[in-house]
């Protein structure tokens, strides 16, 4: 603890005899690096918030969303800090006052390129930043372009928006309608051709996949009559068959009752009912009604005259009146189903006829068919993107409100000059001090007997300590006296260099 003890008293007293050569050195260095930081100009940086609002109801009816529109805004603040932007940032603001020759215009771009800044802090705001410093403008006038600048940014910010979305619809619009203007030429001379090989081929007007289209709608057809046909023959018989079993007459009231006539009625009755089932005539039921009818015959038969007269049914004569209407039905449906086939036979032999012709007719139709769809689609889309210039034009989709103007700086925002001369003062006091300590390094001197004693290996018997005169004590005092004015000299100097600072920001504000 003893050894670090001594050399830490040994370097102060070495540092302290060279105390003129440290003062010498903090001067230096303080006053080059003051300089230097003299040098660095003060950065002003202005800003501004613009709210985009991109809320509208018109919009939203054409199919102009809001992801449409942020999409857009989103595109604008991507290009904003383009070479084009920047050049014309830089000749509507005296930047460009100095700048002659397209070479100096390109570095003053890539210079402002770094001090603009466009971020987005939400969904709808929008921060504009620019920073500005020039050694050869004063401040004020470093701060007054700054806040130019970002003015200059939001004008354009507007103008991109406005003018550009009505530039590139005009421009959307003039190559649709070249398009429409091709297509509907294409489209004339296709329907002509068309209407030239219908005339020389009439039979296969509407072309082959009309005919088998037509075909497929008479074979349907087909296929509904027999069903009709089916449903009324089955109607027809189901009305046979009630026919069947209703008597032409009625027995009279005087006419005994149970008589062999009308058990054979009766008997008729219940064999039409059997048979109107679906029952064949092997059926054991059909065949013991025969049998009963058979033998109520000849009972009948020779009963005679003695039955009461019968009178005519009207149950009887009204399934007459609806088998006559079912007959017809079915004679119609018939002659429907002949009419049917014979359509389909005719086309069937047509598809055959001349299938060159018919395959030449298909392409010709089919290219047609494209090229209608083509110019329809093309129609559409230029109507919808005419529309929809219209309201992005006139009924402006995007509004802007510049929520904070571009501030006017007050103070500077880069370099932190106080900070930045107490710390040159404080380099030239290291350098001064590790001057003086690398010097007394140099020199073979040694301040305490324990070093010459080291250093020589020798036991050393004592040290005669320093004799001075008065005039020497007096020459000292002197010397202390201009040491101490030059230390304060220096502090003074950066008192003066912090006031002028001081002093400098305020004449900004």
């Amino acid at each position: 603890m003893n050894n670090i003890f001594d050399e830490l008293r040994s370097a102060l007293y070495s540092i302290w005899q060279r105390r003129w050569t440290a003062l010498a050195v903090a001067w230096g260095v303080a006053l080059l690096g003051w300089m230097l930081v003299a040098m660095i100009p003060n950065s002003y940086e202005s800003r501004a918030r613009i709210y985009v609002q991109l809320d509208d109801m018109l919009a939203q009816q054409i199919g102009i969303g809001q992801g449409d529109r942020k999409q857009g805004v989103d595109r604008v603040r991507q290009t904003l800090t383009s070479a084009v932007n920047l050049e014309k940032v830089i000749r509507s603001t005296p930047i460009g006052a100095d700048i002659t020759t397209p070479k100096q215009m390109e570095m003053a771009v890539l210079g402002l390129a770094k001090q603009i800044k466009v971020e987005s802090s939400e969904a709808n705001l929008f921060i504009i930043t620019a920073s500005y410093a020039n050694g050869s403008k004063s401040d004020a006038e470093n701060a007054k372009v700054a806040q130019l600048i970002v003015q200059k940014m939001i004008d354009i910010f507007r103008e991109e928006n406005l003018s550009g979305n009505r530039g590139e619809m005009s421009t959307s619009l003039n190559f649709m309608d070249q398009q429409l203007a091709q297509r509907q030429k294409e489209l004339a001379t296709a329907e002509q051709k068309r209407m030239q090989f219908e005339s020389q081929n009439p039979s296969l007007a509407g072309g082959a996949g009309a005919g088998l289209q037509k075909l497929e709608a008479a074979r349907a057809e087909l296929r509904g009559i027999d069903a009709d046909l089916a449903a009324a023959q089955s109607a027809l018989a189901a009305i046979n068959g009630q026919m069947a079993g209703t008597p032409k007459t009625i027995a009279g009231m005087a006419g005994p009752v149970g008589g062999a006539r009308g058990a054979l009625n009766d008997a008729q009755g219940q064999l039409n009912a059997l048979r109107a089932r679906g029952l064949t005539e092997n059926h054991p039921d059909v065949i013991a009604a025969r049998n009963q009818v058979g033998a109520l015959r000849s009972a009948a038969a020779a009963e005679g005259g003695g039955g009461a007269v019968g009178m005519p049914n009207p149950a009887y004569s009204s399934l007459e009146s609806i088998r006559g209407e079912r007959q017809a039905n079915v004679q119609a449906l018939g002659a429907r189903r002949a009419a049917a086939q014979q359509e389909i036979s005719t086309l069937t032999a047509q598809q055959f006829a001349n299938p060159a012709a018919a395959a030449e007719y298909q392409q010709i139709t089919r290219d047609y068919d494209v090229l209608k769809e083509q110019y329809d689609k093309l129609l559409q889309n230029r109507e919808q993107l005419r529309i929809r210039g219209s309201i992005e034009n006139e009924h402006t989709a995007v509004r802007f409100q510049v929520i904070d103007p571009p501030t006017s700086p007050r103070s500077p925002t880069s370099p932190n000059r106080p900070v930045l001369l107490f710390g040159v003062l404080l380099a030239g006091l290291g350098a001064g001090v590790a001057g003086a300590f690398a010097i007394g390094q140099l020199r073979s001197t040694f301040a305490t007997t324990a070093r010459l004693e080291k250093a020589l290996g020798l036991p050393v018997l004592g040290a005669i300590s320093q004799t001075v005169t008065d005039s020497a004590r007096v020459l000292r005092k002197k010397r202390m006296k201009y040491f101490y004015a030059a230390s304060s000299a220096l502090f003074g100097l950066f008192v003066i260099l912090l006031t002028i600072e001081f002093v400098q920001v305020g004449m900004v504000a």
